[in-house]
This record gives C-alpha cells, structure tokens and sequence, in this order.
C-alpha cells in the first residue's frame, strides 16, 4: 500500500533519533503522521516544524495507548520506542532496569499493536513496522536487550503467519549502529560509554534508517518486505570468540 497524503502513520519514540528521522520523511510524503513521545518540548517542536500530531504519553501507559486505538484509524504502525538498559552483566542488573527495558521494548510494542492493528484488519490494509536491531538475531554481549529484540524477531515473525488473509503487512526493521542517543539513555558511565561509543567507523544516521522503512512502506501492495536488515559497511558480524579461564 504505497503511501498517499490520505495515509495516516503512527511513530513511537519519535521524540529523537530513528522516530523523529521517520516523522520527517514521512511528513515530506505528505502523509498524516502521529508522534508519540514522552518529552512533550521535543515533540511539540518537531510538529511545530514538520505538522504532525503530537501525542505526549509513555508508551507503557495502557489507558493512553488504548485510547489512541479508538480514536487514530491508523493505516502504518512504526513500533520504534525503546531503551536499553542493563547493557552490562544481566546477573548485576538492577531490577528495575530490568522491567523497563522490557516493559518499553517488548509489552509496549504489544499493547500498540494489539490498540491498532484491530482496526488495520476491519480496513484489511495496514503496514506495522517493528523496529528490532541485528541483536535479535546475532550474539551482541547484551543479553537483556538482545532479548527483548530477539522477542520483537519472533513477535513479527509469528504476526505475519497470524495475519494471513487480512492485507496487513508486517515488516522487521533490523539496524546495526546508528548514531542516535541510544548509548547516553543506556549506560550511566561515562568510561564505559565512551568504550561503546567510540569505535572509529562511520554509523547509520537515523535518516539512512527512515529511507530504508520508506522503501519498505512505499511497496507495491502484493510485495511484503518481511525483514530489512542494514548495517555501517563497516561492521560485520561473525567469527569466532576466545575468552580462555583456565591455562596450565
């Protein structure tokens, strides 16, 4: 279902990065867009320029999201939101890092599907776009967040079966690193963000991000891209990993 100025999408975490990337090219499309956020001066600024409709609500909130499933007849869903905390040893984590990252990655992602796709299938057109991460299907050392995105991995794959005959489309959005605010949300440290951070190669931009989806969204209604996987040409995955304990 190629996009129109009729199209109406709805952007999760759309207050900075791959979100607020999407909400600008959506809106150069000229399609309706919503943009939820938690931090209502980010957002209301980027409707200011862009004129989407801003939404300012924590996307864990059920009530808030349940309500936007009753009055947004959405026809694209970008599942975007999402943190990672615990990013080191998940037998240290703080049990709290715990639950929100789950929580914000993989039940929020749920309950807006479960608040928009029923209308999605009453239309039987609709496009939900999970954006999960090549830790959902490499080791990447971060077991809480490769987790919850491997659990995004399996929650698209398991749709797609599930809306078979609907004419909803669902695609997996798979991104390596992208120079976003991910890191200064994720880890507290400023040592050990610098060793995440700095790393010498040039990242994915959150625009290079958005024009992959905007490919994906723009197919022609008989063609589903089911998963997009894009990588900095510089970083690649695979190999082997050697940690010797014991030496005699």
């Amino acid at each position: 279902m190629p996009l129109t100025n009729e199209t109406v999408a709805v952007v999760t975490g759309a207050s900075s990065g791959i979100g607020e990337a999407c909400v600008r090219a959506l809106r150069a499309n000229d399609v309706i867009v919503h943009a939820l956020a938690r931090r209502s001066d980010r957002v209301d600024r980027l409707a200011d320029e862009t004129g989407c409709i801003p939404h300012t609500f924590d996307v864990r909130d059920r009530d808030a999201v349940a309500d936007l499933g009753a009055t947004v007849p959405a026809d694209v869903l970008i599942n975007n939101a999402g943190l990672g905390r615990a990013m080191g040893s998940l037998w240290t984590a703080e049990l709290d890092d715990i639950e929100r990252t789950v929580d914000t990655n993989v039940t929020a992602a749920i309950l807006m599907i479960r608040a928009l796709v029923p209308g999605m299938v009453e239309r039987r057109q609709g496009h939900l776009v999970n954006i999960s991460s090549t830790m959902a299907v490499y080791p990447g050392g971060a077991a809480l967040y490769g987790a919850t995105k491997g659990a995004i991995h399996k929650l698209s794959r398991d749709l797609r079966l599930e809306l078979k005959g609907t004419g909803v489309r669902v695609s997996e959005i798979n991104p390596g690193r992208v120079a976003t605010e991910f890191y200064d949300v994720a880890i507290d440290d400023a040592a050990e963000r610098a060793k995440a951070t700095d790393h010498g190669i040039t990242e994915l931009s959150p625009g290079d991000v958005a024009d992959s989806i905007l490919h994906v969204l723009n197919a022609p209604r008989h063609v589903s891209i089911n998963q997009l996987e894009l990588t900095p040409t510089e970083q690649v995955y695979g190999g082997y990993a050697f940690a010797p304990i014991w030496s005699d």
